[in-house]
């Protein structure tokens, strides 16, 4: 079935790095609402082969969506029938152009060339900055969030999370300059090509997110 939809807001307090040891590692971001801490846990690398995930981030961005997220209470906003206005879809929301999208690994020799350092460098704009409000599209999980990545497509032992207007991402928005920041995230095994399900019509071989680039 889906996933338990939504998104949580609140503001950055910090961030705990991947375990290097584990299976799939992921960046643990702590974030505040009014009465209640809870955590963002963002994937940074598939056990699915490719491993490396996919990734945009785009400045200045704008969407229908976002301009609905100010009016949102701090904590986490389910989402269904009565707000989907504020779902996320990568296929069929017209957020972004998928051929943007680039393989990253989790770290890399040099600067600002793999995925941590790109999620970092977000977190740590927000952090503990009472101007930067932070919106996390997953599952919510008793510590937050999590799947804050696309949630469609799926190889067979992730079919049952399949679904279409459930998608994640992370969303920054400064509100001194009410301008937001938006990071995308994808597994390369995932299709592109999903029925109202969620689910793939065709192997990602055939229907990959370079499709039609």
């Amino acid at each position: 079935m889906p996933i338990n939809y939504g998104v949580l807001k609140g503001r950055v307090t910090g961030y705990t790095l991947p375990n290097s040891h584990d299976r799939t590692p992921h960046l643990t971001v702590r974030i505040k609402d009014n009465q209640r801490t809870d955590k963002i846990i963002i994937n940074v690398l598939s056990k699915e082969h490719p491993s490396e995930l996919l990734y945009y981030a785009g400045e200045d961005f704008h969407s229908e969506q976002i301009t609905h997220l100010p009016d949102l209470g701090y904590g986490f906003t389910q989402i269904g029938d009565t707000n989907s206005n504020i779902a996320l879809d990568y296929i069929r929301g017209n957020l972004l152009d998928p051929c943007k999208m680039i393989p990253l690994p989790v770290t890399a020799p040099g600067e600002d060339n793999d995925l941590l350092e790109k999620l970092i460098h977000y977190m740590s704009m927000a952090e503990d900055n009472q101007e930067v409000d932070i919106y996390a599209y997953g599952e919510k999980i008793p510590p937050g969030v999590h799947d804050v990545h696309m949630n469609q497509g799926n190889v067979q032992e992730y079919i049952g999370d399949d679904g279409i207007w459930q998608d994640g991402g992370v969303f920054l928005h400064f509100k001194d300059t009410d301008k937001w920041a938006a990071i995308f995230l994808a597994f390369q095994s995932q299709s592109w090509c999903t029925d109202d399900d969620g689910h793939a019509t065709k192997p990602v071989e055939e229907c990959n997110h370079r499709s039609g680039c």
